[in-house]
């Protein structure tokens, strides 16, 4: 059975603007019957990194968070730290950058919370019939949340081809530890150039991975859990992440993780993709390259495998855009995504998430 896509494109007029149209979508989706009074909804958006403008402008999210209140839904904003230093690697940083950004509770009409904690370890275990995974480390304001709405921005992305709503779900609502799982395989390692011997891993390990050898960290693979605490404490970034994770992996745990992040909210979540601004990398940069596609306009639906599927054929539908990152494909229907990555498979995390149930990639589109 094809699941619904709902489509809004980006005409507006004085009868109809932007944020009618957001409403209108998220009537289509059910939001009045998928959420009760008094549901505490995680909205889960990506606040973006300082220096980056192509995430979800937060006046729009304003009309998601009203939508939510219309339904007798209690709102807030989430997000969760990244795996990475950089200005998001806790939450202190985090939600000053989201506030930087604009959002702001004058302007979104919602309070912000980390779904992962002060440091990003704030978690629960989630089983699922994974075929890779059996268990998920989830934020936990994401699994005491009764409902979710996640707010994606569909754009291209250097590992899994693009990222829309199974990247938000599955890397966006991951602890640290989760995210850590579905980018690498073994413990993070010390460059010896950037070391100090300030002994703040140290400190910061409670599995007695870190030994110091000369003045300089040792991390042990065999102890290592793959907290990533000392990831966050380290200020010289001498702490590296080994990205030795082959891509096609990545994203068949992204998925697992999607499914995840979603478990216990059958009927109580809404996803809405961005197709704007569509640039040829992740929001998680401090820039923001020019996008290889016009803008699309904005979909909804209740099943997340088919909304990344419509958004993705929605892009390579349209022509590419001269003078940016797209190598190929520029004419309409061919591939935008291989024409920015060429060596990533994007299909696998649909392929993947439809096998294991968290969705469907036959759809019926639904034009506003």
């Amino acid at each position: 059975m094809k699941s619904s896509v709902y489509f809004a494109d980006m005409r507006a007029g004085h009868k109809e603007n932007l944020f009618d149209k957001i409403g209108r979508l998220m009537q289509r989706c059910g939001i009045g019957s998928r959420i009760a009074a008094g549901n505490l909804v995680a909205v889960k958006v990506h606040f973006g990194e300082r220096g980056n403008h192509t995430f979800v402008r937060p006046v729009f999210i304003r009309r998601v968070v009203e939508e939510i209140r219309k339904a007798g839904g209690s709102p807030f904003l989430t997000d969760s730290s990244t795996l990475y230093p950089g200005e998001r690697k806790e939450a202190v940083s985090a939600l000053t950058c989201a506030v930087e950004n604009g959002f702001a509770f004058a302007v979104v009409g919602a309070p912000l919370i980390m779904c992962d904690g002060l440091r990003g370890h704030t978690a629960d275990w989630v089983e699922i019939p994974g075929e890779l995974l059996q268990r998920v480390s989830i934020g936990t304001e994401i699994v005491e949340a009764d409902a979710l709405v996640a707010v994606s921005h569909f754009k291209c992305h250097e590992l899994t081809g693009f990222g829309g709503t199974l990247k938000n779900l599955g890397m966006g609502c991951a602890s640290r530890e989760g995210k850590l799982i579905q980018h690498s395989t073994v413990a993070p390692e010390v460059a010896e150039e950037y070391c100090t011997g300030c002994g703040a891993c140290l400190k910061a390990c409670v599995h007695d991975a870190i030994s110091f050898i000369e003045g300089r960290a040792r991390i042990s693979p065999e102890a290592c859990a793959g907290c990533g605490r000392c990831i966050t404490v380290c200020r010289e970034k001498a702490v590296k992440i080994q990205w030795d994770e082959a891509a096609p992996l990545t994203m068949r745990k992204m998925s697992e993780y999607a499914l995840g992040a979603v478990k216990g909210k059958e009927g109580k979540t809404v996803y809405l993709n961005f197709i704007t601004q569509v640039s040829p990398a992740c929001d998680c940069y401090g820039h923001a390259d020019a996008p290889i596609v016009n803008d699309i306009g904005i979909c909804a639906s209740t099943d997340p495998v088919a909304l990344d599927q419509a958004c993705a054929d929605l892009v390579n539908t349209a022509p590419g855009n001269a003078n940016t990152a797209l190598q190929s494909g520029l004419e309409p229907g061919g591939d935008k995504f291989r024409g920015v990555h060429p060596e990533i498979d994007w299909e696998i995390q649909l392929e993947h998430a439809e096998r294991i149930g968290l969705g469907s990639r036959s759809y019926e589109l639904v034009r506003l």
